[in-house]
């Protein structure tokens, strides 16, 4: 029975962070060597199951009347569980030589690999109670992430990241009992699953439980004004921050966003209607102010934050113009951003690692003294520019060309938030490489001249990250045919 292997890829990395936490490993390497092994090897089954899908659905539990866990894999599914499998065994390379400077280790990988079972759990729910229950256990596996150094600002970063996330599920959950009692009892399917003959004339009832659970799932996608978790999660360490920004949690907010409007309600219910309008002027604020904050932070980390808060919003943006083009840019960014934000926020780490340097101001002169991490975060800072040549460049263009052909006002708008969010990027992510290879006449490189580029466990990532950016930014003809054979419900 295939579809058993949906349960399986979840419940494997789960299993697998428990016994790293119990098993009394010797050494340090020998747990990594037993991370990396098992998370590859639920990796290359991910993969299995996405080129060889299966039809069916695998039910776990069944509560009563149409209430039951399931997974499958459609379309949307195969794209959020692919760029999770692809980045995680990376993430965790990256952390074994980040972690070396931290304590509790055992406990750190015990939850970053739990992490990213119950996020495939998310990618793999055939309907949205399945996705409703991970994405509420997807905030308590990663509240001790955050919390990981126990310091003052890390507990109260995590306090606030837990209240926003479970106030944010509360309105989501509105949205989900509404979905139970208005549609049809089927999992999600593309055009959505609500019941007219039961909604009749609750049209406006339902449209304002759609901008409740928008908002509801929006908190992890750091939407305007449920953002400021995020850059207070910023004190965890660098793999959990970029955990946090680029793939995991923020995805997963974006990612139900898209179940909600695709595959919940539908884009005929809600096109044209006030809400659209209204969870839209949201996300065009928030283009702009992520980008406007980012440029006036100075601490590295959560400079990348705010801009990761920005880019967000530009998923969601290509989701609210309700449109297959619109589909297929939000699809592109998610795939995309998730690829250039690990990168830039690994740089960032990497530099945090060797030279406990956390500032903009810190940095003058050592892109010389790293040349390979500076040379890296340049190209992650054109990629999010959106440079023709890389990948950035590409989603940009399909969310533009979405807006474009919307013949809606506020999508018209859109474009104009589009052009000062690149301005901005320019120039809060050049400062930092500015200050890097182009220090002040006055500088003095005396006090940096045992820093070096990490060693490979650092390089490697970074390395086929930029492989990524580039290649998805020259070829990106299949991946988004993939992404257009999604949106039209071809897969």
């Amino acid at each position: 029975m295939p579809e058993i292997m949906l349960f399986i890829v979840i419940l494997l990395p789960i299993l697998t962070g428990v016994c790293a936490f119990l098993i009394p490993f010797k050494k340090n390497s020998q747990r990594e060597i037993f991370l990396e092994t098992f998370i590859i090897m639920n990796s290359v089954l991910v993969w299995l199951l996405l080129l060889n899908r299966p039809e069916g659905t695998f039910t776990l539990a069944y509560f009563t009347g149409n209430l039951v866990v399931q997974f499958q894999i459609d379309g949307l599914s195969m794209v959020f569980a692919g760029l999770v499998a692809t980045l995680w065994p990376l993430a965790t390379l990256y952390a074994f030589e980040y972690m070396k400077k931290e304590e509790h280790e055992r406990v750190f990988f015990m939850f970053y690999t739990v992490t990213y079972g119950v996020t495939l759990g998310i990618a793999l729910a055939a309907n949205i109670l399945t996705m409703y229950f991970f994405y509420e256990m997807l905030t308590l596996v990663t509240t001790p992430l955050v919390m990981h150094t126990l310091t003052r600002e890390a507990i109260l970063a995590s306090r606030k990241y837990m209240y926003y996330s479970l106030g944010g599920a509360a309105f989501a959950f509105i949205g989900m009992i509404f979905m139970i009692s208005y549609g049809t009892g089927e999992g999600f399917m593309l055009g959505g699953t609500l019941d007219m003959a039961k909604i009749g004339a609750r049209s406006d009832v339902l449209l304002l439980v759609y901008v409740f659970a928008f908002f509801g799932f929006g908190v992890k996608a750091a939407i305007w004004p449920f953002n400021s978790w995020l850059p207070d999660a910023g004190v965890a360490p660098t793999p959990v921050t970029a955990l946090l920004h680029a793939v995991a949690v923020v995805k997963a907010g974006a990612f139900a966003i898209m179940r909600l409007t695709y595959y919940c309600y539908g884009t005929d219910f809600l096109k044209g209607t006030w809400a659209q309008y209204f969870v839209m002027i949201f996300v065009l604020f928030t283009i702009v102010y992520g980008c406007s904050r980012a440029v006036k932070e100075t601490h590295i980390k959560r400079r990348l934050a705010y801009s990761t808060i920005s880019n967000l919003s530009y998923i969601l943006f290509g989701v609210v113009i309700m449109t297959p083009l619109g589909f297929v840019g939000a699809l592109c960014h998610m795939v995309f951003h998730a690829t250039m934000k690990i990168c830039s926020f690994f740089c960032a780490g990497s530099v945090m690692y060797m030279t406990d340097k956390h500032y903009v101001h810190e940095l003058d002169g050592l892109g010389w003294k790293m040349p390979k991490v500076f040379g890296i975060f340049t190209c992650s800072a054109f990629a999010l520019m959106g440079v023709p040549g890389l990948c950035g460049f590409i989603s940009k263009f399909y969310l533009a060309s979405a807006a474009v052909q919307s013949d809606n006002i506020l999508a018209y708008v859109g474009i104009g938030c589009l052009l000062v969010s690149a301005l901005l990027t320019a120039i809060y992510m050049l400062t930092i490489v500015i200050r890097a290879f182009f220090p002040e006449k006055d500088f003095n490189d005396t006090k940096i001249q045992d820093v070096k580029d990490p060693n490979w466990k650092m390089l490697l990532p970074l390395s086929l990250f930029v492989v990524g950016m580039v290649v998805f930014g020259l070829y990106s003809q299949p991946i988004v045919d993939l992404f257009t054979r999604i949106a039209n419900g071809l897969i």
